[in-house]
This record gives structure tokens, C-alpha cells and sequence, in this order.
């Protein structure tokens, strides 16, 4: 008799889950050699959202820690194999249209990257950033290309309490990356 109450409250908590999970996508070049890739330099992304310290920091650390799992090493160098930089829809739907690679000539000349600076070559695609969603973008540094996105929704919520903020944050950087490298079919 128990069981024939309890089977309608587990059709209904499976039923409510999959309204309450995070959605990861990831794309990736499928011709880049993500073997080659050692170490990666955070940069900005131009047009990006700046989001408080603190969350910056969440978003770095979570990320530099699933990075070290995967054998990549943290670099300040201009010379890394990979920037990466994200952006963040917290408060309202974010729109992010274009990076500036900071190669050119003129003034602030190499250090577009950061946003600052002109005469610099001006790529990437249009695409929306929906609220609590977290995308992640890998440059190939000497190419100046796109070679892996990763996005993830219901990620970042500002009116939860910090350890649940932490908590989900750092379980949708392992989801994301938990194919990256990704492997060739």
C-alpha cells in the first residue's frame, strides 16, 4: 500500500529534474591539435560583461582547477598555446559580438586583448548569453582562432546563498569540461 503513495511523488521529482539541470554544450575545431596545447593565458574578452571580483574569481578558480586535471598549465606569457576568456550573463541577457586580437599597428599596439589599445584586427561570432549561463571560449594563441566553446546554463545565480553559487558553479566547469580535449571521431 506504501508504495502505491510513493510511486506518484517519484514520477514527480523525476519529472521536476530535468527542469532544474544544467544544460552543457561544448564545440570544438575539429582540425586543431588540442594534444599541442600545454598552457593557457586568461585574457578579456572585448564587449564582455565585467562581473564583481569575486565572482571573477569563482569562474577562474573552478576553471584553472579542472584545467589542471586535464594536464594544461596556468601562464602569464604571451606565448601560452591557448587564451581563454568567458563571459557571463548574471543580470540580464548579454549580447557578445567580437574580440580584438591586438595585432595591428598604432598606439596599444599588443595589447588588445585587454581592450584597450587600436589598430587592431577585429573577429568572432554573434551569440547570446541567457542569465545564469557561462560560456567559455579557447583561442588558439598563434592562429588567433576559436577552437573550443563551451557554454552552461542555470550556472551562476546571484540570489543564492555563496555556497550554492560555488557549489553549482564548480559542477558546471566539470560538466563542460569534462570532454575537453575532445576526441577525434
Amino acid at each position: 500500500m506504501k508504495s502505491l503513495y510513493l510511486l506518484p511523488l517519484v514520477f514527480l521529482l523525476a519529472g521536476a529534474s530535468p527542469a532544474v539541470a544544467q544544460d552543457v554544450r561544448y564545440n570544438f575545431d575539429k582540425d586543431a591539435n588540442f594534444a599541442g596545447f600545454k598552457t593557457y593565458k586568461w585574457v578579456v574578452l572585448k564587449d564582455a560583461s565585467k562581473l564583481n571580483d569575486l565572482v571573477d574569481k569563482q569562474i577562474r578558480d573552478a576553471v584553472d582547477a579542472e584545467l589542471t586535471k586535464k594536464g594544461l598549465t596556468k601562464s602569464d606569457a604571451d606565448g601560452a598555446d591557448l587564451y581563454i576568456g568567458y563571459q557571463a550573463g548574471v543580470g540580464t541577457e548579454k549580447q557578445y559580438t567580437s574580440f580584438d586580437s591586438g595585432w595591428g599597428y598604432g598606439p596599444g599596439w599588443g595589447h588588445g586583448w585587454y581592450g584597450a589599445g587600436g589598430g587592431g584586427m577585429t573577429t568572432g561570432t554573434t551569440s547570446t548569453i541567457y542569465i545564469g549561463q557561462l560560456a567559455l571560449d579557447m583561442y588558439q594563441a598563434s592562429a588567433k582562432s576559436l577552437v573550443w566553446r563551451g557554454t552552461a546554463t542555470k550556472t551562476l545565480d546571484t540570489d543564492a546563498k555563496p555556497e550554492k553559487q560555488q557549489k553549482n558553479l564548480a559542477k558546471a566547469v566539470a560538466k563542460m569540461l569534462k570532454n575537453y580535449p575532445p576526441k577525434k571521431e
